[in-house]
């Protein structure tokens, strides 16, 4: 990870001669490679500071106590896809978005959990983890996937039906998003004050790792802590900006449709950090952490990021920002179905709270099989993916809005 981190701190000045001298030609019009290099180079210079976003908030967390260390943990633990949505939404680009959420949300759940178990399991027998956590999570998890299935089922069926689709699934868009908030809030409470007992477990202290994880790297103050974090979100912001505005250009000349580069690219970009923490854990034999993570990840994304983008969106539309426009839960039958079968495969793997290699290869293979699958999305489907301009009133088969619909 230091390595990677030494990386993205020299991408970092790279990105920026790049997109606004370097890639630049005389005229002030941008060389065909500049929005390529400069995706490529934003996207890296990412990496560590979410990781450091990450390290200022658990330090934040063993100086405030286990109930708001919790809170902070649930609130920023995924500040780098907040960011990147929170960008894309200003934009306009809401399909890039959502993409990037399902793909948060697929990451966490399979690539992370996946190398995790492979990691920790290889030359050990089983690992074990808490199958409390993990009936409780799955719990939440389904709620997650029901508020991005049947927003889906409700368009594909209503689609040539209603008159008022658009502002009808506005409507139920955001209901269903203040509903996840507060899912996600008692959801807190339940893990963080009444049944704390069960979800806060001492640190792990193993032969691999004696004094605990907690012990790596020493204890920040509150002061260094805070401003790591504020600084790190502000710095994130700037290459999201570059990240997102360069992510339409990056697309056509690679030959990549928009849906992978969120689902798959941007996704693995924003989870790098908590991908080496639950890594490294696993393999110290701290699997009861390191699938935590996974899990929390997860929903923190599906619970608070999302609906919380939903709503963001709807503010942006009051206030007249341009280019922006409302954007809903209606994620594509691809990426509904892939939420749905990742989580079914992890809560089925993860019943009996044990693990090994060979889990974490199942886990793998699945989430390898779906970057296929996303990556052979046609470029010319998944433009206007979710443009914002569906029609109000229905239309016929094979029509206009038949084919914005298809290409959702």
């Amino acid at each position: 990870m230091r390595r990677i981190n030494f990386l993205g701190y020299l991408a970092m000045p790279l990105a920026l001669l790049v997109h606004f001298w370097l890639g630049r030609e005389a005229n002030g019009a941008a060389k065909a490679w500049e929005p390529t290099l400069t995706f490529i180079l934003s996207g890296i210079a990412i990496i560590p500071l979410a990781w450091i976003m990450g390290e200022a908030t658990e330090h934040l967390a063993e100086k405030t106590g286990p109930t708001w260390g919790g809170l902070l943990n649930a609130t920023f633990g995924n500040a780098a896809e907040l960011i990147i949505g929170i960008v894309a939404i200003s934009k306009g680009m809401n399909d890039v978005a959502k993409a990037s959420l399902a793909g948060s949300i697929l990451g966490n759940l399979l690539l992370v959990a996946g190398a995790a178990m492979l990691a920790g399991g290889w030359g050990r027998e089983r690992q074990t983890f808490s199958r409390a956590t993990a009936e409780a999570n799955a719990g939440l998890l389904t709620v997650a996937v029901t508020a991005l299935l049947l927003p889906a089922i409700f368009h594909y069926t209503y689609a040539h039906l209603d008159s008022h689709l658009a502002e009808h699934e506005n409507g139920m868009s955001t209901g269903a998003s203040i509903v996840l908030l507060v899912v996600y809030v008692l959801g807190l409470l339940f893990t963080l004050r009444t049944h704390r007992h069960i979800f806060s477990p001492s640190p792990a202290t193993t032969p691999e790792d004696p004094a605990g994880i907690s012990a790596i790297g020493g204890g920040w103050s509150v002061r260094k802590s805070v401003i790591a974090l504020l600084i790190a979100s502000a710095v994130t912001a700037v290459f999201s900006e570059l990240l997102v505005g360069s992510v339409e250009e990056t697309a056509h000349h690679l030959g990549w449709n928009k849906v992978f580069v969120g689902v798959i690219v941007l996704a693995i970009i924003g989870n790098a950090a908590e991908h080496s923490t639950a890594v490294m854990l696993a393999r110290r034999n701290d699997m009861d952490t390191a699938m935590a993570i996974t899990y929390q990840s997860s929903l923190q994304i599906a619970l608070f990021v999302t609906p919380f983008l939903v709503l963001l969106s709807g503010a942006f539309v009051a206030m007249g920002m341009k280019g922006a426009h409302r954007m809903d839960l209606i994620f594509s039958p691809l990426e509904v179905v892939a939420v749905y079968l990742s989580v079914a495969i992890v809560v089925v793997i993860g019943r009996n709270g044990e693990t090994n290699w060979f889990e974490g290869v199942l886990l793998l293979a699945v989430y390898a099989i779906l970057a296929i699958t996303f990556f052979y999305i046609p470029s010319a489907r998944s433009d206007g993916y979710d443009t914002g301009d569906r029609a109000h009133a229905p239309t016929e088969l094979g029509g206009p809005e038949h084919s914005g619909a298809a290409a959702r």
